[in-house]
């Protein structure tokens, strides 16, 4: 029986997803590093099995009427695990925050920021001291009344309602209002109030255009439709709203992701003319510290607050001395993660999953917590080189205030720094979920079926095969970029080869790359209608009459509900459900290819609609989900599940991995094609039906490349790719990598944003940005081969490419 001090976290039976009856030992008060490939179950072990029962043993110790208000994990499958501490989660959420979520609330910066102005600002003469409340544009006290701490409103004018003048109101000249009987009955009541609507629109008097367009007035009138042949149409009371109005109320009501798309672009977002976008009302505005406003305060970059904040709090009051301390201290976390580029005001939605990671570790540095397990999910995700060794410090810290550290993880200079090492294997899915080792990390070199192994004590037997570099075949060239920290700049990337965009966190590669230059070549693909997304933060652009497509590959999710999956999303549903269709049984019974959809009513299960599991609500505790009591997850109804394909029923084909469904539909080129390339991308191990909501952003990208692959090529396609390496072990870097190379040696153009140097070395064609981040970056500071950017001094990245390089 081992002691409750016991130094070792004990797991036995861990058979979560695919573990494999897994027993391991782990020591406490120790930087533990979870490797293996993509799928292998190193996050099944550290999240699903160590975390989940360390959150369940807590979740225990409520009260019942509390647990209401806690999100549960549920309860892992394992035996037991013993030696547990207390555990905290910092994993990379793939849901969105919120638009009223920064920098600020994420950190709880800005709690003490407005603590300082509350209690220590310049106030007006005569002036009462404001609650930090209200310095809050998420309070009732603190927000603009006019666009309610939003900080933008939106309006609309003549020109965006009634794009063309020449027509009339019947033939449709207010193109903000709704089509079909409702653009009708609108039409009706105007008619009815006696607006001429057959005049064209610009001959109309100036005040009955402003009153149609823009009034609040509600009228109701009996309306007298004209008769049409062979139908009587009675008389009915009709309301009439005006253009904006209408406009407006679907914007801010409408349910329907189509309608509030066609509102948006009868709208312009402007910065609100009462707070000027402060989003704060006036009397807070008034108060100053460091002869600043709180929004000035909060729009500077955290390195640049933290100046202010020096020269500020030395020689003041002790409130603010001792404010202006807690601020700075909390910032200096913030920043030594690479993080000083950022301001308190900068939304959450914008920031990438690696960014917000940080900012949790950073606000739980200073928690003062000890004697704690933080479980943390690739921490150095989107981190330069540079970086990597302030995150490393950072681990350090925690560690040595007595907590223990476990860290997945795929970047191999956070696993050589590891004090014990858990390596997951061999492969994944179904041929992982097996520790391979458990010890400190040069104890992975006596293990030969580890895929981490030759990555983690690299052989100078074999070196890395040197590839020819292409020449390019053109240019696109984009001069006088001005966008966020990019300013001025000019730049130019190479046709027909592989290009990657690097530089530290916050540099501005995913400004240059990501907006500018893939909005610009949206609008050439848009044709001239296009908004001009791209062609607004460029001066000009040149060569893209080169490329005949452009593909940008992103993280974001391939579907946001359980509903959305690898199948459907790839198109191989589609398939797969017209070969049920076309088998004899399927046949007789008259069942088609919607037979065999669990999204629309027929085949599926009715107790839960097609989604395999029930919500359950429980007294004093929160609703929970259970496998449906009719199908038991199936999704299907039982007449459906009859209809097998080569024994398998639809159920169970969609709970095939990619793997395994390859060889079961060998032979039918259609399944072929799409599985094939989801191989090729190293994703094996998914299952078919696998829920979009249970992938990470790295899967999704994957999926997503897989999709473009299985495409018939056409013409000269230009791929862009932010981070694809992102959650991938490096032997699933190297096949991804073949994939990516493959396309430019079929004539095509890759360019991707990269902090791998692995990466960055096996590139034709290098473009640095920097040399630091915010106001420090924005700036090509280098630009070349892989070896001449690794030769340029005022380069950040070139002393770790140099290295990759062996030179």
């Amino acid at each position: 029986m081992p002691s409750p001090h016991d130094p070792y976290v004990r797991v036995r039976g861990a058979r979560e997803h695919n573990l494999q009856d897994v027993n391991v030992d782990i020591p406490r008060d120790t930087l533990t590093v979870f490797t293996g490939v993509s799928g292998s179950g190193k996050s099944s072990l550290a999240f699903g099995t160590i975390y989940a029962e360390a959150q369940r043993r807590y979740f225990e110790s409520v009260a019942p009427y509390a647990r209401r208000l806690i999100h549960q994990v549920g309860a892992p499958a394992v035996g037991e695990i013993t030696g547990l501490p207390p555990a905290v989660s910092l994993e990379q959420r793939r849901s969105a925050p919120g638009a009223r979520s920064s920098v600020g609330t994420v950190t709880t910066l800005s709690n003490s920021l407005r603590m300082l102005f509350s209690r220590a600002g310049e106030y007006p003469a005569g002036a009462e001291r404001l609650d930090s409340d209200a310095f809050s544009p998420n309070t009732a006290a603190g927000a603009c009344p006019e666009c309610h701490g939003l900080g933008r409103i939106h309006r609309t004018d003549e020109e965006l309602l009634v794009p063309d003048p020449s027509l009339s109101i019947r033939e449709g000249a207010i193109a903000a209002w709704p089509g079909a009987w409702q653009g009708k009955n609108l039409r009706d009541v105007l008619g009815t109030l006696g607006y001429d609507v057959d005049r064209p629109w610009r001959e109309l008097a100036a005040k009955d255009r402003e009153w149609i367009l823009f009034t609040d007035e509600q009228p109701v009138v009996t309306v007298h439709p004209v008769r049409d042949a062979g139908r009587i149409q009675r008389p009915y009371q009709g309301t009439y709203m005006s253009a904006r109005r209408y406009v407006l109320h679907t914007f801010a009501d409408t349910k329907s992701r189509t309608l509030r798309a066609k509102a948006e672009r009868f709208l312009t977002s402007v910065p609100c003319p009462v707070c000027g976008g402060s989003r704060l009302r006036p009397e807070a505005m008034a108060v100053t510290f460091a002869g600043r406003t709180i929004a000035e305060l909060a729009a500077l970059p955290l390195s640049a607050l933290a100046e202010v904040l020096t020269g500020a709090g030395a020689g003041g009051e002790e409130t603010a001395r001792v404010l202006t301390g807690d601020l700075l201290a909390r910032i200096g976390t913030v920043t030594e993660l690479g993080l000083g580029y950022l301001s308190l005001d900068r939304t959450a939605p914008t920031l990438s999953s690696g960014e917000l990671q940080r900012l949790r570790l950073a606000t739980q540095l200073r928690s003062g917590l000890f004697g704690v397990v933080y479980v943390l999910d690739e921490p150095s995700a989107g981190l330069h080189p540079a970086d990597t060794e302030s995150l490393l410090g950072v681990l350090g810290r925690l560690k040595e205030a007595g907590n223990s550290v476990f860290v997945v993880e795929h970047q191999m200079d956070v696993v050589r720094r590891a004090d014990w090492l858990v390596d997951v294997g061999p492969l994944a899915g179904e041929h992982g979920g097996r520790v391979l080792h458990s010890g400190p990390p040069e104890g992975l070199a006596e293990v030969p079926e580890s895929a981490t192994r030759r990555f983690l004590f690299p052989s100078e037997d074999e070196p890395e095969p040197v590839r020819e570099t292409r020449t390019p075949s053109g240019w696109i060239r984009l001069s006088g970029v001005e966008r966020h920290n990019v300013r001025g700049v000019d730049a130019a990337f190479p046709l027909g080869v592989f290009t990657a965009v690097t530089g530290v966190s916050g540099s501005g590669k995913s400004t240059l790359v990501g907006q500018v230059l893939a909005g610009v070549l949206a609008d050439r693909e848009a044709g001239e209608e296009a908004a001009g997304a791209g062609e607004q933060f460029c001066a000009s652009a040149s060569g893209l009459e080169a490329v005949d497509r452009f593909v940008q590959v992103d993280q974001k999710p391939i579907g946001r509900t359980p509903r959305s999956n690898l199948a459907t999303y790839t198109g191989l549903f589609d398939t797969v459900r017209k070969l049920f269709a076309r088998t004899e049984t399927a046949r007789e019974r008259g069942y088609t290819a919607g037979r065999f959809s669990f999204n629309v009513s027929g085949g599926r299960c009715e107790t839960c609609q097609g989604e395999g599991f029930v919500s359950v609500e429980l007294l004093f505790l929160p609703s929970t989900y259970a496998p449906c009591p009719d199908c038991h997850g199936a999704r299907y109804n039982p007449e459906t599940l009859e209809i097998t394909l080569r024994g398998l029923t639809i159920a169970q084909v969609l709970d095939l991995t990619v793997e395994s469904a390859a060889d079961f539909f060998s032979g039918t080129p259609a399944a072929e094609r799409a599985l094939t390339t989801l191989l090729d991308v190293g994703l094996g191990y998914l299952r078919l039906g696998q829920p979009a909501t249970e992938l990470s952003g790295g899967e999704a990208q994957r999926i997503k490349l897989a999709s473009e692959l299985q495409r018939t090529r056409r013409g000269h396609t230009l791929y862009l790719l932010d981070e694809p390496t992102t959650g991938l072990h490096p032997a699933d870097v190297e096949v991804l990598m073949r994939q990516l190379h493959g396309l430019v040696d079929a004539h095509s153009t890759v360019v991707v944003v990269e902090h791998d140097m692995t990466v960055v070395a096996g590139a034709d064609h290098v473009i640095d940005l920097g040399p630091g981040g915010g106001d420090r970056g924005g700036r090509i500071v280098a630009t070349g081969t892989p070896q001449e950017v690794a030769r340029s001094a005022e380069s950040r990245t070139a002393p770790y490419l140099a290295k990759t390089l062996g030179s």
